[in-house]
């Protein structure tokens, strides 16, 4: 049921953009939440204020360890993800958020042969099984079968440990998004697109042409998702900047994709703050 609902969510997110993606839905994580656009702004404040005072600069500096859990999921044993794709896959993970003010490592690999859980089904079932940690650690899952979605993540929220909000967090990835998957989503960058939601991050088009858009000061205005790596293009031309499509939220293909902005690291520094830190 819960990944039911989010298929939903990711179709009425991109409906407007019908024939900008290829096939598959890039991302299922629905539309910001009037919750999330007000402690966006409230963030935005506070960082501005910061910035202000001296307490950070403009680039974060900070190397807080996070630990990652991947969990390859499939209906056969035969077509679990090798530990070689799952050291690529998180090589990816370290070498992208590097300088986002995280250092991810790896803590532990787990493989299952469930066909259900593989095409999607009983996501809580396979997540109160699976999830290792604790609500500072990452759990992504690779699915063998994940029908319609190259991804999806929940945000960050108040979540005691053992809560349903506890087991339920971390990101479900198709199996065939890693690096040496299904062009143009080969190189392992769907893991990094879902983990920047675990961090709290929204899409880059969130809200269109539209102030606040994603509540991020730095990334330019979007009117929709990317499709492809149109170099130059520019959604919103009374807007300042060219259309983030090099920005690891958007929906880019995975070899256009290479950065967060410095906005987007300082946020997700405000989200583990309030969220995740020592728990």
């Amino acid at each position: 049921m819960l990944f039911k609902t989010y298929l939903a969510a990711g179709a009425l997110a991109s409906g407007a953009m019908a024939g900008t993606m290829k096939k598959t839905h890039r991302c299922g994580a629905p539309p910001m939440t009037d919750e999330r656009r007000e402690l966006n702004q409230q963030f935005s404040i506070e960082e501005a204020e910061a910035l202000m005072n001296g307490a950070f600069s403009a680039e974060v500096k900070a190397d807080i360890p996070v630990s990652v859990y991947l969990h390859s999921v499939s209906a056969k044993q035969s077509t679990l993800l090798s530990d070689e794709t799952l050291r690529k896959q998180m090589d990816v993970l370290t070498k992208d958020f590097t300088g986002s003010g995280f250092k991810l490592t790896l803590a532990n690999t787990t493989k299952t042969v469930n066909a259900a859980w593989a095409g999607g089904s009983n996501e809580m079932a396979m997540k109160k099984k699976l999830r290792q940690g604790n609500y500072r650690d990452l759990n992504l899952y690779f699915l063998d079968n994940l029908p319609g979605l190259l991804g999806f993540c929940y945000f960050p929220t108040n979540a005691p440990k053992g809560s349903d909000d506890f087991y339920r967090d971390g990101c479900v990835n198709a199996a065939n998004s890693v690096p040496g998957g299904k062009p143009p989503f080969d190189l392992g960058k769907t893991a990094v697109h879902e983990s920047g939601h675990w961090f709290g991050l929204e899409h880059t088009f969130e809200g269109g042409c539209d102030e606040p858009g994603d509540g991020v000061a730095d990334t330019p205005a979007q009117e929709s998702s990317t499709s492809g790596c149109p170099v130059g293009r520019d959604s919103c031309p009374n807007q300042p900047g060219l259309d983030p499509i090099h920005n690891y939220m958007d929906y880019s293909d995975d070899a256009c994709y290479e950065e967060f902005t410095a906005g987007q690291k300082t946020r997700m520094m405000s989200y583990w703050t309030k969220y995740r830190a020592g728990k």
